[in-house]
């Protein structure tokens, strides 16, 4: 007699999906927006020096870019402090590189905290919060998961964004402020340069030699601003307002969670801090193509 069939072993639950730990991979690449506008403009400027008959051997001096780059800097140092200075170049890379937006990720991740509290309640969440690497978010869930008053905690959370905005927008201030200075300063590398030039009158030859290059330091000076200085700040200034639009939304997500709204209509109020979403799936079906309607039975007939 055959052994009766074993029933198949039920399907085992999906497992919820945690999410990652928010700031864990946030690769940079590099920015190529400020490469190619550098590049552009730079190849511009020789390129029109070059048709008017000229060299770049009439603006490469070395004096010239030793006047204007120290008396900016030096002048720079008085207007700030050191370590603003400091901290100004070392979130430089932030002009050059850009991070991957942890948006998408933040908000799967909120999501995932939603529905678990609204299932085992706010403290269940505690583990979660001390694995999270992100300091803004890992405050903000301390602080939900502790009990915090909800008016409270957005105070206290609003006060950090304030506090880190003015410390970024300080460092954003290093660059603008030099971009203010360079100019005048090669305005001073052309007259030191002319005073160079009263002492030899009697070569007139020399003298349109010495005048050309005097004025190679005011070029020197309005081009580092235009082109670097005045840029390189207003592009950091767009980074910080990025890292505060997610802050916000990291924010509206822990107030959703402590006030206990759905997870669904958590997702709808952060996704529209999301100005540039991601490209929709294509609908499903044989490469993505739409679905053409009813087919033909086999045989003829109707379906």
């Amino acid at each position: 007699m055959a052994e009766p069939a074993q029933a198949a072993p039920a399907a085992a639950a999906p497992k919820p999906s945690k999410a990652k730990p928010t700031g864990s991979k946030t690769g940079s690449r590099p920015d190529l927006s400020t490469l190619a506008g550098i590049g552009i403009a730079l190849a511009g400027i020789v390129g029109g020096l070059i048709l008017e008959k000229g060299s770049i051997q009439d603006i490469a001096q070395a004096t010239a870019a030793m006047i204007v780059l120290g008396g900016t800097l030096g002048a720079v140092m008085v207007t700030t402090p050191l370590p603003v200075v400091l901290r100004a170049f070392r979130g430089l890379g932030g002009v050059f590189f850009e991070r991957a937006s942890p948006m998408a990720s933040m908000i799967e991740e909120l999501i995932h905290f939603a529905a678990k509290a609204r299932k085992n309640g706010i403290v269940s969440l505690e583990t979660d919060a001390a694995a999270i690497t992100d300091p803004f978010l890992k405050k903000a869930l301390n602080l939900a998961v502790d009990g915090t008053d909800l008016q409270e905690l957005r105070k206290m959370m609003e006060i950090d964004m304030t506090l880190s905005e003015q410390s970024l927008d300080a460092e954003a201030k290093v660059w603008e402020s030099a971009g203010g200075y360079s100019p005048t300063i090669g305005i001073i590398g052309a007259v030191l340069g002319l005073i160079q030039v009263m002492k030899h009158l009697e070569d007139i030859k020399e003298v349109g030699h010495g005048i050309a290059v005097a004025f190679v330091a005011t070029v020197y000076g309005v081009g580092a601003a235009n082109i670097f200085f005045l840029p390189a700040a207003n592009k950091l200034r767009s980074r910080i307002r990025d890292a505060i639009v997610i802050k916000e939304m990291t924010l509206e997500g822990i107030v959703g969670i402590v006030e206990g709204l759905n997870p669904t209509l958590i997702r709808m109020k952060l996704e529209a801090f999301d100005q540039h979403p991601e490209k929709s799936a294509k609908p499903r079906g044989s490469g993505g193509k739409p679905d053409k309607g009813p087919q033909p039975v086999p045989g003829g007939g109707k379906p």
